[in-house]
């Protein structure tokens, strides 16, 4: 199902963040069609950076939840691979092994720093990055979709060099192209996709140039558009605003009205279910 989402250039795709098994489920409900299971959400739902702090084995535990959380197919980021082409082949295998549709790894070295954060980026040798993207799809064949990262346009390399790799990726097994920009307009991205003419599909990712239409990207016949940390972000800013007003006003009394209610927390979570369950599998109380 992922692949038909983000490998098809005839209709524009959405994937939403999730970084834990709850705002998975939310994602569902709203009527989103496939997740991505993000790297900076998911370092920051556990207290770490987006800077190789999260392991690879905390980052599986959590796509793990993710994925018994909605039917969703996950996009899953997996930063570089969180080591050589050894490490991205061994998480590659976990994430299919706990039912993830697909994999993004970037064209970073370990350990990465996020996108957005600093300058003067480091990204990874063309050959080996590529070796990594074939030991990946040898690994897992077609049983996950494998996104190309290129953080090129982040690293200030221009658009040649970033075309330069999108066919070297394409060549070593990539199934889409993930093309980064940190700009507040989407014109580097709209230059690499004519550039670039659809020999992959590319995924994008509007964090900065939100203020883009989503039409001009379906002119463009971009496959997907990644919403990478909104729920987080949703998430934090709303904690932010009920921890102040509690501790300023002492009471919850004025907060009710506006945060979900236990009942809304229970249907999300299919408490229903756990009580069917009891009461065909526990004897009755005494």
């Amino acid at each position: 199902m992922l692949r038909a989402e983000i490998c098809s250039s005839r209709e524009l795709s959405f994937l939403m963040e999730a970084h834990d098994g709850l705002s998975a489920a939310i994602a569902e409900r709203a009527g989103f069609k496939g997740l991505w299971a993000s790297g900076l959400s998911i370092a920051c739902s556990l207290g770490y950076r987006d800077a190789s702090e999260l392991s690879w084995s905390q980052l599986v535990d959590v796509v793990d939840r993710i994925v018994d959380s909605s039917k969703l197919p996950v996009l899953v980021d997996g930063d570089g691979g969180f080591g050589n082409f050894n490490n991205a082949r061994l998480l590659a295998r976990m994430l299919r092994q706990r039912g993830a549709a697909g994999v993004a790894l970037e064209d970073s070295c370990f350990p990465k720093m996020n996108s957005f954060v600093g300058e003067g980026h480091v990204l990874a040798d063309v050959d080996e990055f590529s070796g990594r993207l074939r030991a990946v799809k040898d690994a897992v064949t077609d049983e996950l979709v494998l996104v190309a990262r290129i953080e090129a346009l982040i690293a200030g390399r221009g658009m040649e060099e970033a075309i330069s790799r999108a066919h070297a990726y394409a060549n070593a097994g990539a199934d889409a192209i993930l093309i980064h920009s940190r700009r507040s307009a989407a014109d580097e991205i709209l230059a690499f996709v004519r550039a670039w003419q659809n020999r992959l599909p590319v995924v994008i990712v509007p964090t900065k140039y939100y203020r883009t239409p989503v039409a001009v990207y379906r002119k463009a016949r971009i496959s997907a558009a990644i919403w990478a940390n909104h729920s987080m972000r949703a998430a934090a800013a709303a904690m932010r605003q009920v921890c102040r007003r509690i501790v300023a006003e002492e009471n919850t009394a004025s907060i009710e009205p506006n945060i979900a209610t236990l009942d809304d927390v229970f249907e999300l979570l299919k408490y229903d279910e756990l009580a069917r369950a009891e009461a065909r599998y526990l004897p009755p109380p005494d």
